[in-house]
C-alpha cells in the first residue's frame, strides 16, 4: 500500500459514519412529512393534545372544585351539573377534567423510565452479546412469565399505594419488552458497514452504540414508546380500579370507575363519562402509534 493510500484509509473510515448520520437525518425528515400527511396520526395527535392540555390546565376548565360537595347527590346531567353528580354530591365533569392529570402524570413517567431502561439494556445486550446477553435474556424471560397483577400485588404491598410506586411498577414491567425490541434492532444494525467503519475509526463501544446505532433504531423505539404509553394508561387505570394504585380522594379515572360501579344502575353517568374519557385517550395513543408504524413501514 502506498503512503497516499495509507493516508486515505482513515479518512474513508471517518467519512462513512458521517454519511450514515446524514442519511439518518434525511430519513427523519421523511418520517415527519409522512406523519403530517397521515390522517390516523393527526386525529390521534389532536385528541391526545386535548387531554394533555386538560391535564395541565384543568383548573381553568373545571366548573367546580373536584372535591366540592353539593347537596344534590346522584343527580343526573343538568344545567347546574352537565355530567351530573356522584354519590357524595361532587360534580362529575369537574372530576373528569381533573382526572386526566394523575393519568397523564403516571403513564408518561412510567413509559419514559421503562423506555430508558429497556433501550439501555437492549443496546448493551444486542451490541456486546455473549454471556451478558444470555443472562439478561433469561432474566427478561423470567420477568415476562409473571402476570402483571401478581407482580403488582407483591410490589405495591411492599412500596404502598400512590403515584410513585405505580410509576416504578409499570416502568419495571416495561423494561423487558422494550429491551427485546431494541436488542432485535441492534443485532441487525451491528452487522452493517457503518458500524465496522466506526470501529476502524477507533470509536469505542459505548460511542458506537449511542452515537451510531441508536440514531438508526429510533423508529422502532418511538413506535414501542407510543404503544407502551397506551399500555401504561390502561395499566394505571386497571390498578386504580382494583384499588391497588392511586387512592381516594384522587379523581383518577380508574378509581372513579371502581367506586362508581356500585351505582351503575341508578347513576350510570358516574362510570360512563370517565370510561369514555379513558377510552378516547387510549384510542388516541393507539392511533398515534399506528400512524408511526405505517409511516415507518412505508
Amino acid at each position: 500500500m502506498t503512503s497516499t493510500e495509507t493516508m486515505a484509509a482513515p479518512a474513508t473510515g471517518q467519512a462513512a459514519p458521517r454519511q450514515a448520520s446524514t442519511a439518518a437525518k434525511a430519513r427523519r425528515r421523511e418520517i415527519v412529512r409522512g406523519l403530517l400527511r397521515s390522517p390516523t396520526f393527526l386525529i390521534g395527535a389532536v385528541i391526545l393534545l386535548f387531554w394533555v392540555v386538560d391535564a395541565i390546565f384543568w383548573q381553568s376548565f373545571a366548573p367546580h372544585d373536584p372535591q366540592q360537595i353539593f347537596p344534590q347527590t346522584l343527580q343526573g346531567p343538568s344545567g347546574a351539573h352537565l355530567f351530573g353528580t356522584d354519590n357524595l354530591g361532587r360534580d362529575v365533569l369537574s372530576r373528569l377534567l381533573a382526572g386526566a392529570s394523575p393519568v397523564l402524570t403516571v403513564a408518561p413517567a412510567a413509559t419514559a423510565l421503562g423506555l430508558a431502561g429497556g433501550v439501555a439494556l437492549g443496546l448493551f445486550t444486542g451490541y456486546y452479546r455473549g454471556v451478558l446477553d444470555d443472562v439478561a435474556m433469561r432474566i427478561v424471560d423470567a420477568v415476562l412469565a409473571f402476570p402483571l397483577v401478581i407482580i403488582a400485588v407483591l410490589v405495591l404491598t411492599v412500596l404502598g399505594s400512590g403515584e410513585l410506586p405505580v410509576i416504578l411498577l409499570i416502568a419495571v414491567t416495561f423494561v423487558p419488552g422494550v429491551a427485546r425490541t431494541v436488542r432485535a434492532a441492534v443485532l441487525t444494525q451491528r452487522e452493517l458497514e457503518y458500524v465496522a467503519a466506526a470501529k476502524l475509526a477507533g470509536a469505542s463501544g459505548p460511542k458506537i452504540m449511542f452515537t451510531e446505532i441508536l440514531p438508526n433504531v429510533t423508529g422502532p423505539i418511538i413506535v414501542e414508546g407510543t404503544v407502551r404509553l397506551g399500555y401504561a394508561i390502561f395499566t394505571s387505570a386497571t390498578l386504580s380500579f382494583l384499588t391497588l394504585g392511586i387512592q381516594q380522594p384522587s379523581p383518577d379515572w380508574g378509581l372513579t370507575i371502581s367506586l362508581g360501579q356500585v351505582y351503575l344502575q341508578v347513576a350510570p353517568w358516574i362510570v360512563l363519562f370517565p370510561a369514555l374519557a379513558l377510552a378516547t385517550l387510549v384510542v388516541a395513543v393507539n392511533l398515534v402509534a399506528d400512524g408511526f408504524q405505517r409511516v415507518l413501514d412505508a
